[in-house]
């Protein structure tokens, strides 16, 4: 046993070194200078090809106040919301030192300052490292400046240098910025609002920042900041920073900031691109926003200048030829998204985001969700059919040329073989645009005319779930489609952004090969690499098999020859794609490829003050507003431009698949058929309807019952009470929602504006 000598011996050596490991440290750090931490430099956004394209972050939204210049009300909002014992304590929390400590040492994510004074070290010290080195660095500094500096001086050090949000640093430019004053003229219940953005300015900007977080919406963000803003003024109120009449004055009504501005440069589509290339990089490497807008960053993205510009110039070239909205009032509040991807690459070459920052557009449309894509859905049911089978297929897939009742307002029955209720009990039916009478046609036949009773009996029979993993294997994001898997998801009701949907027919383009979409290929700090963003580029993965992608292709280049899309045949070279307009008339979709290209353009109105869809009925002096019509004329022209000069390599053959199944639902089945592909496809033999609208009529009651499976003896176009869909456009639209007995729930998903980000192409890990 060693002597108590010994021991103690050892126990002093301890605390000895460990007090001059201590006292080296504390001498070795300085105190920070809050100048220093105001310095700024431009990131740099350059173009496909290298030249470049913009530089933001010039550093004037930076100025720093004397502390006479703040407010008392600010300084005391802070205080109250962050850190009460300010004018107490030493500077630092221990205990929030040590739980740091132990969660980084545990390989955890690292905790932020508790304190005031340690939030200011933490604000000027530029190396943003997560490594206890650092931390225990940041302590030494936080120790030092709460011994050395007067409170006053941290507190101004603190609100000088800390971020709002938007570009602002400080509360001279935060002031500026959202009330568009000086920080000595703010009132209580302003200062209150910009205290609340220290909690986290992406989640609590009124305004939103959907660009950067799907959750970040401007009506989540403002129901946040407007209850911590409520309880910051509370908490003023309780510490008595605040008299019972200035806080009943501060509550009375929440003081809404300005909206954003653009800022210099950031201009036209330029705005849009800078901040998809942003949010890439913030959600692909360790930099935090506030990082990044101090700047210095060179960020190098995959947008090629030539089809940027031809996207936009597509886009205003229809809208001057068809909207006239100074003298029409139903051709006011339209918008348009627009992207374009190449297939077995990723590489987002040009997007179409909106009218642009300067004219107060600040949602991307190109990377948002919100806009159902109706009928431009249905290749994903025909994929999910040819994979999957039907439940009474025994696995075998379905082939193309199986037949399916394509006659307007029809029932929708079950695998047990019940029908689709509404929530009243009545029966649903599925409606198409028109009244025409198709009959038993097949699945080609109906993707060729956009007909709904086919594709929403098929995803029924096939299985929703089976649409939806075939749509997300595609590349579409799981949190964008309709989380009701009812009759209706089959047609549309999912609202993914136009860079997923570019990027899930590119899928079909590359055989079956999916690519997640990217817009950045490096990011460099000051030449060098920067060491945590993870590069792009990621090997395709084989999503779906071959066949099926050539087959779903075949199908499609049908659609462009002979059906709803036969517009884009001016594009005078091989391609396919599909059309699609919803319930309503709220929105409408083109989205088409070639081998080397896919884009989506999609159009839609939109309430500026509430951001909720409106129907586009009467829009551009016409009934209503198809996918076949505006939206393919602005992929034609953008993809002549886009692919002027390149060969046509047509699409390889389809061959072959699954099973024919004849009449689906008839009393008796006829005989199979052969599949017969058919890359050249040739004019349709039955012509096309004519549009026009149709007021179901009740019918008597029928039996909600029958005899399940192929060849059963129900009529599949029996008619009975209650309700129906609504149609949409010659694409077929979406529909109400039925009544799922199952469960399957009945509240339909059409989308409530598209500023929400929902489904934008960074909501997934690789996207």
């Amino acid at each position: 046993m060693p002597s108590w000598k010994l021991v103690s011996g050892l126990f002093i050596g301890f605390v000895g070194s460990l007090v001059a490991m201590v006292g080296i440290g504390y001498a070795m750090v300085s105190i920070p200078n809050e100048n220093d931490a105001a310095k700024s430099q431009n990131n740099v956004y350059y173009w496909a090809d290298g030249s470049q394209m913009v530089a933001t972050g010039t550093g004037v939204n930076r100025q720093n106040v004397n502390i006479e210049q703040i407010p008392p009300a600010m300084r005391w909002a802070v205080i109250s919301a962050e850190n009460k014992s300010f004018y107490q304590d030493s500077g630092i929390d221990p205990m929030g030192i040590a739980r740091a400590v132990a969660n980084m040492a545990r390989g955890g994510q690292t905790q932020g300052g508790s304190t005031i004074t340690q939030q200011y070290v933490k604000n000027t010290y530029l190396s943003q490292d997560q490594t206890l080195t650092r931390k225990f660095k940041e302590m030494f500094i936080s120790i030092k400046v709460g011994t050395k500096l007067k409170k006053d001086v941290i507190l101004r050090g603190y609100l000088n240098t800390s971020y709002f949000g938007r570009g602002a640093y400080g509360i001279q430019a935060a002031a500026q910025t959202y009330y568009g004053k000086d920080a000595v003229d703010l009132q209580p219940s302003e200062c209150a609002v910009l205290a609340a953005l220290l909690k986290g300015p992406t989640y609590y900007d009124p305004a939103g920042n959907p660009d950067l977080d799907r959750s970040a919406n401007a009506e989540a963000n403002k129901k946040r900041s407007q209850n911590r803003w409520a309880w910051i003024l509370g908490e003023m109120h309780k510490d008595k920073h605040l008299s019972d009449a200035d806080y009943q004055k501060a509550i009375k009504r929440y003081p809404m900031p300005d909206g954003r501005k653009a800022t210099k440069g950031m201009t036209g589509q330029i705005s849009y691109l800078a901040d998809t290339a942003k949010k890439y990089v913030l959600t692909h490497s360790d930099i935090t926003e506030a990082q990044f807008d101090r700047g210095g960053y060179q960020i190098y993205t995959t947008f090629q200048k030539g089809k940027v510009n031809a996207l936009a110039k597509a886009v205003k070239n229809v809208q001057k030829d068809r909207l006239d909205p100074k003298h029409r009032e139903l051709d006011k509040y339209v918008q348009f998204g627009a992207a374009s991807v190449v297939p077995r690459d990723g590489a987002i070459v040009a997007l179409y985001g909106g009218d642009g920052y300067e004219n107060g557009h600040f949602t991307n449309n190109a990377d948002t969700s919100g806009v159902p894509v109706g009928s431009t859905w249905k290749p994903f049911v025909l994929a999910a059919a040819m994979q999957y089978g039907t439940y009474d297929s025994k696995g075998e897939g379905v082939s193309p040329l199986s037949k399916y009742n394509g006659n307007d307002h029809l029932k929708v029955h079950k695998p047990d073989g019940s029908f689709y209720l509404n929530k009243d009990n009545s029966y649903f039916f599925q409606n198409n645009e028109s009244d025409h009478q198709w009959g038993y046609i097949t699945l080609r036949k109906a993707m060729e005319q956009s007909v709904n009773t086919p594709f929403v009996q098929l995803g029924v029979d096939v299985g929703m779930t089976h649409v939806r993993d075939v749509a997300k294997s595609a590349g579409i994001l799981g949190d964008s489609m309709s989380q009701d898997l009812n009759p209706s998801f089959a047609i549309g009701t999912s609202t993914p952004s136009a860079i997923r949907m570019a990027d899930a027919y590119a899928t079909f383009a590359a055989s079956g090969k999916q690519t997640a979409p990217y817009s950045v290929t490096a990011v460099k700090v000051n030449g060098a690499d920067a060491p945590s963003f993870v590069k792009p580029r990621p090997a395709p993965q084989q999503a779906l098999d071959p066949n099926i992608a050539n087959n779903v292709t075949d199908v499609l280049e049908n659609v462009i020859q002979n059906g709803t899309g036969t517009n884009a045949k001016a594009l005078g070279r091989t391609a396919a794609g599909k059309t699609g307009t919803t319930d309503e008339n709220k929105s409408a979709w083109f989205v088409g490829y070639t081998q080397q290209l896919s884009t989506s353009v999609a159009m839609f109105r939109e309430n500026p003050k509430d951001h909720k869809l409106l129907s586009m009925n009467g829009t551009a002096g016409v009934d209503s507003i198809h996918g076949g019509d505006i939206p393919t004329s602005v992929w034609t022209e953008y993809m002549k431009t886009a692919l002027k000069g390149k060969n046509d390599p047509g699409f390889p053959p389809a061959t072959e698949i699954g099973t024919v199944q004849n009449e689906v639902g008839a009393p008796t089945p006829t005989p199979s058929a052969t599949f017969t592909p058919t890359p050249t496809p040739t004019p349709s033999a039955t012509p096309s309807p004519t549009p026009s609208e149709t007021t179901p009529t009740p019918s008597p009651s029928a039996s909600a019952s029958c005899v399940p499976g192929w060849g059963n003896t129900c009529d599949g176009n029996t008619t009975g009470p209650g309700g129906t869909d609504t149609g949409g456009g010659t694409d077929g639209g979406t529909s109400p929602t039925p009544t799922d007995t199952a469960g399957n729930g009945s509240t339909r998903g059409n989308g409530n504006g598209n500023g929400n980000g929902n489904g934008g192409f960074f909501g997934g890990p690789t996207g």
